[in-house]
């Protein structure tokens, strides 16, 4: 003799709680191709693009604080150099004696080697940024800052060569203190201004470079900020989603009950016509 049990288990309703479970934990509403392929691969493309943004601001942000790093540096360049005029104006008059101006020359010097430390020395990411490198004092190469997911989304900073060799201040630095005279002091008046016309060529560089790295990277927290809100019309519904596995849990533990019920009334029937 043989009894069948047809009672079964409601498949489906722990699927749609393992489903409303998934989406709940992932916070995400598509975790597999057949919830929606369309939508799958339009929010995978938004993920990939919030995914570039993030890293093209985190370029940006390096390459400005490459710029204010050389922009600080040259502004106390700047200043050393309106010192030196101060000191060359001094001992370009009559009535600053020969002793004063081989002192003032000591200075002029002490200050140009302090000019040229601060180009030697300033780097960021172990890159020097007023020369090639700490002792090369040739120009460095040309930088391009990657701005952007596309090839061509770049920001260029020309080489810079901020040191006596490249402001032709190196007359000035290996100046004899014995042929120091008053004229010779005069005559380095247009060296050194001509040396501050190029150094200001420098910062406006810099300066132009810096406020195009700010611009772009305001429009990419402007685009990021846009690709999060589209893809977030993917984002899980909480209230929804809680409320639909409370609602399969529940169904679930009746089936489960139903069938431990029906298992019962079977086990009874076969007793009795087994007596």
């Amino acid at each position: 003799m043989q009894i069948n049990n047809n009672s079964q288990l409601n498949q489906n309703t722990y699927l749609n709680a393992n489903q409303a479970l998934n989406k709940i934990s992932s916070a995400v509403d598509l975790n597999k191709a057949s919830d929606n392929p369309a939508g799958l691969a339009i929010a995978n493309d938004l993920i990939a693009q919030g995914n570039a943004d993030t890293q093209a601001i985190e370029n940006t942000n390096s390459a400005i604080a490459y710029t204010q790093i050389a922009d600080g540096a040259t502004k106390e360049q700047s200043n050393i150099l309106d010192n030196v005029k101060e000191k060359l104006l001094q001992a370009s008059t009559a009535t600053t004696n020969q002793d004063g101006r081989e002192a003032i020359l000591k200075d002029v010097k002490a200050l140009l080697t302090q000019f040229n430390d601060i180009a030697s020395n300033t780097t960021y990411n172990e890159k020097n940024l007023l020369q090639n490198t700490s002792d090369d004092k040739s120009a460095t190469q040309t930088q391009q800052f990657q701005t952007g997911s596309e090839e061509n989304s770049l920001v260029e900073l020309s080489g810079i060569q901020s040191n006596t060799q490249g402001l032709g201040l190196d007359g000035l630095l290996t100046q004899d203190e014995g042929t120091f005279d008053a004229n010779t002091a005069r005559g380095f008046l247009d060296t050194l201004d001509n040396a501050s016309t190029k150094l200001g060529s420098i910062q406006s560089d810099i300066g132009s470079v810096q406020n195009e790295l700010q611009s772009a990277n305001r429009n990419l927290i402007t685009q990021r900020n846009q690709t999060l809100e589209a893809n977030s019309v993917f984002d899980t519904d909480y209230a929804k989603e809680v409320s639909n596995f409370s609602k399969q849990n529940i169904l679930a533990q009746i089936g489960a009950y139903g069938v431990a019920q029906s298992t019962n009334i079977t086990q009874q029937t076969v007793s009795r016509l087994l007596s």
